[in-house]
């Protein structure tokens, strides 16, 4: 991608935390714009302390600009804009704070980002960046919304899945104002329609999240495993719905199945799954293994017989966009399970690239587990099912190429 005579576009992208191990997709998004020739840079809101990172995060974090909440430079800023600008200043704050009013978490997050986004709006106006690209909803789409208005630069965010599904206050002057808006499926897509209007479908787009399938891709030779062999990758929080999988895993041990099933992750829920699973007389079968990086995570899946996305809608409204460890399991030649809840079935098609069951419903997630342990053809089919749909709809570097050419017309020249 290219702005003409001056050079290559240079994007900056605006997330919560960075790096943070759950959302892989945004730093090997970022990468995979990088390799379409996009100078990317990167402006965390928050830094993520994490002692466990891709090996591919040291070098990013390294040249993120972790801004603070309060210093000198960020008071500077201010000043800067209310001496050259102050109109545009202050009618800007007063739309953020109007716009957030109401839910006492995007006011208090508006209050706390503002004035790190002030500063980051002139850094990257004198950094030449032609393009903002924010992930998320909430927090880092308001900071796209006060760029944009302080400096004219474009921008654009993603929409996922919580950030979208349980408080949409702002959204409508939020989408008004960006360039365009991602959508990570039609679900999602269909939720911002019906907010904010008709007239913004032109300009929401649905561009998935994407894997590198070369990466997650069939091993040469699968290994055949003594014991079924059920994997989970996701944070350990009640909207992943471990609680469900270790139900139906009580009910396959109870049939005499010699099934294992591993956690992948941690979270708040971790305690609590861990006591259901000593409950259950399943602490040698069902196990908590932590946090991952990429490369153990490929490995996991290559050796598992299933990859279960238990998904389910929290009390407060939480919903999955579309998992990427979906994506990844099917990538793998790994056939899937997964609850048939908002953008899921637009990645599994049951019976053709994995199978769908009702959210929360253990015994029917046990029936699915059962039917692939008893048929080991249908695995097949649906492995190479689930690998095709991939690599034509979830590539990381196809869709990466989508979302540039969107930065390509949205940028200013």
């Amino acid at each position: 991608m290219s702005t003409g005579d001056n050079g290559p576009a240079r994007v900056a992208y605006v997330m919560s935390r960075f790096p943070k191990l759950t959302e892989t997709f945004i730093l090997f998004e970022m990468l995979a714009v990088e390799r379409q020739g996009v100078d990317v840079e990167v402006y965390p809101l928050l830094r993520e302390r994490t002692a466990v990172m891709h090996p591919e995060a040291p070098a990013v974090v390294a040249r993120a600009r972790f801004l603070p909440f309060l210093s000198w430079p960020v008071v500077r800023s201010q000043l800067h804009f209310l001496r050259t600008e102050p109109r545009t200043y202050l009618r800007t704050v007063w739309a953020l704070l109007r716009g957030t009013w109401g839910s006492l978490n995007f006011f208090v997050g508006a209050l706390g980002i503002l004035p790190k986004t002030v500063h980051a709006a002139r850094l990257m106006a004198a950094a030449g960046v032609t393009h903002v690209h924010c992930h998320f909803a909430s927090h880092p789409a308001a900071a796209g919304f006060v760029i944009q208005r302080l400096t004219g630069i474009p921008f654009s965010f993603t929409a996922h899945g919580s950030d979208l599904h349980v408080d949409r206050t702002m959204l409508p002057q939020k989408v008004a104002e960006a360039a365009f808006v991602v959508a990570v499926s039609e679900y999602n897509r269909e939720l911002i329609v019906s907010d904010c209007g008709e007239q913004v479908r032109d300009k929401v787009h649905v561009i998935h999240c994407g894997v590198d399938t070369g990466v997650f891709r069939p091993p040469a030779v699968r290994a055949a495993t003594e014991r079924f062999t059920v994997a989970c990758v996701a944070t350990l929080h009640e909207v992943k719905g471990q609680t469900f999988l270790v139900d139906a895993c009580r009910r396959l041990v109870a049939e005499g199945i010699d099934v294992v099933c591993r956690l992948v992750g941690d979270g708040p829920d971790r305690e609590l799954l861990r006591r259901r699973i000593t409950e259950a007389g399943l602490a040698d079968r069902v196990l908590l293994c932590g946090r991952l990086p990429r490369e153990a995570v490929a490995q996991l899946l290559a050796d598992a017989d299933v990859l279960v996305a238990p998904s389910v809608p929290t009390r407060r409204g939480k919903r999955e966009g579309i998992p990427i460890a979906l994506m990844e399991a099917m990538s793998t030649g790994v056939p899937v399970v997964a609850s048939d809840i908002s953008g899921i079935p637009e990645l599994v098609a049951h019976g053709v690239s994995g199978l769908l069951v009702p959210p929360g419903d253990a015994e029917a997630l046990a029936g699915a587990l059962r039917r692939l342990h008893e048929n080991a053809g249908l695995g097949r089919l649906l492995a190479h099912g689930g690998r095709q749909k991939v690599l034509a709809e979830f590539d990381q570097d196809r869709n990466a190429a989508a979302l540039v050419e969107r930065f390509e017309r949205a940028t200013v020249t």
